[in-house]
């Protein structure tokens, strides 16, 4: 089935590999970006876009724009968001002004324009702290870190009798701990999809993202995904930061498995009305990574600096439960890990990157938000 779609923030590092995909499937892909310099400074999200894409440069809280970027269109996958943790704790009107109002825009916009399918990028960070079992064996979904402004010592958190907890992949239906601004502003993205597609008979779907990595990330954006910040200090010659332990654990998900999965989300009947994890189902550590990511790159020498602090809204341990993707929408991540952290090294070895990574923590430890 061909399709006209519209990508909100399609010429984002996530964006442009979902309209490649959507454009080798053979539908028309139109793309509403604002480009802003944030995330496309060093790398232009326009000039690496598709030229079979047509580009709109606007601003997804711009009501006209939206609505005469919606004309013609058969469906739309909206990833027009302000990404990152750290930065959402004290630019809340800014996150919360494009993230939320933006959604709010759009589907105002569709009552007039209305369209088959929305597909709206969520994130794990919704989550909170994943899933855990306790000694029991029973599962913890409000797990909490008490007293990270006193220093911890132990970063792991623990019940209610002291006894530490176990992380465990964390599924769909595992409640909502929203611990920053961006989380809340991702879950009222969800819920803003699921409340208005219906009522105007519009397929709703959600992907909550885990860790996406992969070649075009956005280097000089220190608040972006944690191997892109990685990759932007090895190459500056820089050791990888990393705050607590480093022994929290993620998933990493390529960012070619992602469009796949937005372009099956698109078409699949049994996505309508549905909320997925989107991951590897492999997790690994900060650590682990970030001295991978060293070694592909050729900078051995450089090891990680343990910054020993906490940053405020960071949680502990939360990666992928994939069976529902699995059953639904027969997603299955295909990229190694491995290999597709070469293809990143070889890409950064090509760039050239700002490393505003001591500028990030000098901002939140000036507001308070490093413990």
């Amino acid at each position: 089935m061909s399709e006209t779609v519209l990508i909100t923030g399609g010429a984002g590092f996530i964006g442009r590999f979902v309209a490649a995909e959507l454009l080798a499937r053979g539908n028309r892909v139109r793309v509403l970006d604002s480009l802003i310099p944030q995330v496309h400074g060093e790398v232009d999200g326009s000039k690496m876009l598709s030229p079979d894409a047509d580009l709109i440069r606007a601003d997804v809280r711009d009501k006209a724009a939206v609505a005469g970027a919606l004309k013609g269109v058969d469906s739309v996958i909206h990833l027009a968001a302000e990404v990152g943790v750290g930065q959402s704790m004290y630019e809340v009107e800014r996150y919360t002004s494009t993230n939320d109002v933006g959604t709010a825009v759009l589907f105002e916009a569709l009552i007039d324009n209305p369209v088959r399918r929305v597909v709206t990028a969520s994130s794990m960070s919704i989550y909170g702290e994943g899933l855990y079992r306790d000694a029991d064996g029973a599962s913890v979904e409000d797990a909490e870190r008490k007293g990270l402004r006193d220093g911890l010592s132990n970063w792991e958190p623990v019940d209610a009798q002291g006894r530490p907890l176990s992380p465990v992949a964390t599924p769909e239906w595992k409640r909502p701990n929203l611990s920053s601004i961006y989380a809340l502003n991702k879950y009222v993205q969800e819920r803003t999809t699921h409340i208005m597609a219906a009522p105007y008979g519009i397929e709703g779907v959600c992907l909550r993202l885990f860790n996406v990595y992969g070649p075009g990330q956005a280097l000089s954006n220190p608040y972006t995904g944690v191997l892109a910040i990685f990759a932007s200090r090895l190459l500056n010659g820089q050791q990888p930061m990393i705050f607590e332990d480093g022994e929290q654990r993620r998933d990493f998900v390529h960012v070619s498995d992602v469009a796949r999965a937005f372009a099956d989300a698109l078409v699949d009947p049994r996505a309508v009305g549905g909320t997925f994890n989107i991951g590897s189902g492999h997790d690994r550590s900060v650590t682990e990574v970030a001295t991978e990511l060293a070694r592909a790159m050729g900078k051995n020498d450089l090891t990680p600096i343990i910054v020993g602090k906490a940053r405020i809204g960071d949680i502990r341990h939360c990666f992928c439960d994939t069976t529902l993707a699995a059953e639904r929408l027969d997603f299955r991540a295909q990229q190694d890990f491995g290999e597709g952290l070469a293809a990143l090294a070889d890409w950064v070895g090509e760039q050239t990157a700002t490393d505003k990574v001591e500028q990030m923590r000098a901002e939140l430890d000036a507001r308070g938000l490093v413990a």
